[in-house]
């Protein structure tokens, strides 16, 4: 049976509400309460994921349809992955987190994993997942995100998936966490990022010429599932 805290405090002010400007019909004593939520939602996800080892995750558009190539390819990641007892972290949405999920359970040998987020619209849970967890908070989720990835694969998206991707770079240039292996799959899609990164930040010296190399960019699912595989086995990391 999954662990879950986040029953006992669903009454708890939601993130919404934490993010709007205090004024006169903001009650601050909601403030406590909140904070056992957020706590709770902690402890959930360190008790249903403290037996994960090698794990990446996969981000990428909600909006992904079945039939984008890009679906297709991290079903096939994915269930690569799964295949070398590699378990497969989501959001645990539509859209490429779909198709992470259903190809890491397509292989039977991994573990596919959704950190599913309450949103307005766009998030369902998708029916793939082994273990789902869910968030009112994204930093929460962040947080697992993080603590339990070896590596992180980053498919075509857009907001919530740049916000990813500028969370794990930020991490590793200061050095909060590992160099640990960032994927950018999707030549075509990245290069423009990419091609302003050295165009203009890297001119304006607002980043080293380093934090260019601090990912890999590819379209190959063999190079992606090598880059992975090399890490886990160099950094002795064991199930």
């Amino acid at each position: 049976m999954k662990f879950s805290l986040n029953r006992i405090f669903a009454n708890a002010s939601s993130e919404v509400e934490l993010l709007k400007s205090l004024n006169k019909h903001y009650n601050i004593a909601h403030d406590s309460w909140r904070v056992l939520r957020i706590q709770s939602e902690i402890v959930d996800g360190f008790e249903n994921l403290k037996n994960i080892t090698n794990a990446i995750s996969i981000f990428g558009s909600a909006r992904t349809p079945e039939s984008d190539p890009y679906y297709s390819k991290a079903v096939e990641l994915a269930k690569k992955l799964a295949e070398n007892n590699i378990s497969v972290i989501s959001g645990g949405g539509p859209g490429i987190m779909d198709a992470a999920n259903k190809g890491a359970q397509k292989a039977g040998t991994g573990c596919s994993i959704g950190l599913n987020i309450e949103l307005p619209f766009e998030q369902a849970p998708n029916p793939h997942q082994d273990i789902a967890l869910e968030f009112r908070y994204f930093f929460v989720r962040k947080l697992m995100f993080v603590r339990y990835s070896t590596a992180f694969v980053f498919f075509p998206g857009g907001f919530g998936t740049i916000d990813e991707l500028g969370d794990v770079i930020c991490l590793i240039q200061t050095k909060k966490i590992d160099n640990i292996p960032v994927i950018l799959f999707g030549k075509a899609y990245w290069e423009g990022m990419l091609k302003w990164m050295r165009e203009s930040m890297l001119v304006d010296r607002y980043i080293e010429e380093e934090d260019l190399f601090r990912f890999k960019v590819t379209d190959s699912i063999d190079e992606t599932v090598h880059i992975i595989k090399d890490y886990i086995e160099k950094n002795e990391i064991k199930d």
